[in-house]
């Protein structure tokens, strides 16, 4: 801490440095106006006579009097422009400082007021050295109009001369201020200007007729001009230096206490300090401008040189800290939203497994089955000679979301073609996921064969199969279950091949009733995903979503061959249009006969054409469309054309998510 305020002194001794050289850099000019008061003639004008410094007559070289100050001589009468309005110089007192002028307007009006525009600043000249209106305090005259007569003739004393029958004009005399308060709501500002003397106080205190303000008017009001003295002369220099001394002096007081705010107060405010003090001598002037530039210079390089010295000893550390901190808690809020989870599920859900119980079941790990992006795949077995598929989830790339989703949408389900999960397992940040082991594996390596190895009635059966589990998903449970992810890879065969839908990572739970999902739940593999998956303008998300994915699995079944080909001829490279030409033509009679188009396959195909309509209010529900696949192939009407089978070409279908649902078989 001792280090720290003996570096923030070194700052502060630096920045009055600068702030002296300031104070040499404008002593030059603090010469000239010394100079100028001596060897600039003094001059008269009219009644006015031995004019000096620092007033200067129009015409005198520059180096003569202050420019604010410059009388213009006409007619034998010295003019002064002051803020926005123009005055004549009545009268000069060195000795007390100050001049009075006279609001050159009025002599032209039989009913005078001042301008609107004339602000009679309280500072006088405001762009003039030290020029205040003489005194600060006393009595003020403001002018208002009002749109109906106000009955109080003892503050509001009319002006009859400027009212008319549907305007009223009124003038209030206000000691101590200028500016008007409490004007009655009817009225609005007009003009204010001060009244002829210090001395002057309104009549029995409360105000002055109209006739009394404008004798005042004529008789001017005084102002404050810069006090010089011989031996004390106001310049530039001398400010600086007095000003310099004076914060120094009061730095060094408050160091020397032993108050710790007294120290800090001195290191934090010397600067504002020495602003206040040029303030003081010299209000919005050249040289306090200049001040204010060179002093915010400076509070802006002692915050950088600070800033730079805490980032190094107290930024740094706490940043790691606090990285350290999020860490721990990201951490330890997953953990514990998963271990509330699971403590819901322990009465209703599958079994939870130690994670010693899962290294035992695996044999440590000894047989791998597959590799996936939520983590590895490995066989084990439970007491009875029960085989599993265990997926052991990688902690980095999982915040729990991925485990919740499938144990609370499988967790309870019981269902002959949904995979079974048997139970789980979470110890802080290792997780897996027990499942009933699919000897057969994926659907995928059967209908992607180059030999076909189903027949066209089992094919059939492991379609209806497949319907069956996501119409149960869809209606058949308290909340519907949608699976986000339906393609060949995550459809597992048992030892009968009876199709069974796994990986429910993807998945979300949602009310029976709702028929709108948010955006958020988007989701899915590309050239499985539904269209308003993408955009919203295809319709809403909901269960037609699944209706798409299953689909697209459909036409794959179907043609045995990805729906994106490219080893294909150019005509066939996208099957699901080449399907529909084909159904098309047979339709219109153009061909007898779908060519190399089974029966069964025809079925299928018309059933994924309806499942794949672009918009999802022209798809069927699942309901309907297991009826169809359950029916024959003579009732079936071929669906409207889907968007996009006018072309010959649609991309190939994305590979990179592949979940490991594959990989809870051999």
């Amino acid at each position: 801490m001792a280090i720290s305020i003996a570096f923030l002194y070194s700052v502060i001794v630096q920045a009055l440095a600068i702030s002296s050289t300031l104070s040499v850099l404008l002593t030059k000019t603090a010469a000239a106006d010394i100079l100028g008061q001596a060897v600039c003639p003094s001059f008269s004008c009219g009644h006015l006579q031995d004019i000096q410094h620092p007033f200067r007559l129009q015409g005198d070289p520059p180096g003569c009097g202050v420019h604010e100050y410059e009388l213009v001589c006409t007619d034998n009468q010295a003019i002064i422009h002051i803020n926005t309005g123009t005055y004549f110089v009545t009268n000069i007192s060195y000795s007390d400082s100050i001049f009075w002028v006279v609001d050159a307007s009025l002599d032209s009006s039989s009913c005078p007021i001042p301008e609107r525009n004339h602000h009679p600043y309280l500072y006088g000249l405001s762009s003039a050295n030290m020029t205040l209106f003489y005194p600060a305090e006393g009595t003020w005259a403001a002018f208002v109009v009002c749109s109906q007569m106000i009955k109080d003739n003892v503050i509001y004393r009319p002006v009859d001369c400027r009212s008319t029958n549907s305007s009223f004009v009124y003038v209030l005399t206000t000691m101590l201020s200028y500016w008007v308060r409490n004007v009655e709501p009817s009225c609005g500002y007009l003009a204010m200007t001060p009244l002829s003397s210090w001395n002057v106080r309104p009549k029995d205190n409360v105000g002055y007729d109209y006739e009394d303000v404008v004798k005042f008017m004529r008789t001017g009001f005084a102002i404050r001009f810069p006090l010089y003295d011989d031996d004390n002369p106001w310049t530039y220099s001398w400010i600086i230096n007095t000003c310099l001394n004076d914060s120094i002096s009061n730095f060094r007081k408050q160091m020397s206490s032993s108050s710790i705010q007294n120290q800090t107060s001195a290191i934090v405010g010397i600067d504002l300090h020495f602003l206040r003090c040029v303030n003081d001598y010299s209000y919005q002037t050249k040289l306090f401008w200049a001040v204010v530039v060179t002093v915010s210079a400076i509070i802006i390089m002692k915050f950088i040189i600070v800033f730079a010295v805490l980032s190094r000893l107290v930024f740094a550390p706490l940043s790691v800290l606090t990285f350290l901190a999020y860490k721990y808690w990201k951490t330890k809020i997953a953990i514990d939203a998963v271990e509330k989870f699971l403590q819901m599920q322990l009465a209703l859900g599958p079994t939870r497994y130690a994670y010693t119980d899962i290294t035992a079941i695996t044999s440590h790990f000894r047989e791998k089955l597959g590799q996936g992006g939520y983590g590895s795949v490995y066989k084990g077995v439970l007491p009875g000679d029960f085989h599993v598929a265990i997926k052991m989830l990688v902690s980095s790339m999982s915040d729990g979301e991925e485990f919740i989703s499938e144990v609370s949408s499988i967790g309870s389900i019981h269902h002959v073609n949904v995979v079974r999960l048997v139970g789980f397992c979470s110890e802080e940040m290792r997780r897996a996921l027990v499942y009933e082991y699919m000897p057969h594996g994926s659907l995928e390596k059967y209908i992607f064969s180059p030999e076909k190895s189903f027949s066209w009635d089992k094919l059939n059966e492991i379609a209806v199969g497949i319907a069956r589990g996501i119409d149960y998903l869809h209606r058949g449970c308290d909340m519907q279950i949608l699976h986000f992810d339906i393609k060949p890879h995550n459809i597992l065969l048992d030892s009968d091949f009876t199709p069974k839908i796994a990986d429910f990572g993807l998945a979300k739970l949602y009310p029976r009733d709702n028929s709108f999902l948010p955006v958020s739940a988007a989701r899915g593999t590309v050239g499985y995903i539904a269209p308003e998956m993408i955009s919203r303008s295809f319709g809403t998300i909901s269960s037609k979503s699944d209706v798409y994915s299953f689909g697209m699995l459909l036409l794959e079944m179907a043609g045995g061959r990805r729906n994106v080909d490219p080893q294909a001829s150019r005509s066939q490279t996208y099957y699901p249009a080449w399907v529909y030409k084909q159904l098309s033509r047979q339709e219109a009679g153009e061909i007898t006969e779908a060519v190399g188009i089974h029966k069964v396959e025809r079925k299928l195909c018309i059933v994924a054409l309806w499942c794949i309509q672009m918009k999802s209010h022209d798809r069927p529900t699942m309901s309907e469309v297991l009826d169809m696949l359950e029916a024959g192939v003579e009732g079936l009407e071929i669906p409207p054309e889907p968007f996009f089978c006018g072309d010959e070409y649609a991309p190939a279908a994305d590979s990179s998510q592949l979940p490991e649902s594959a990989a809870f078989s051999e």
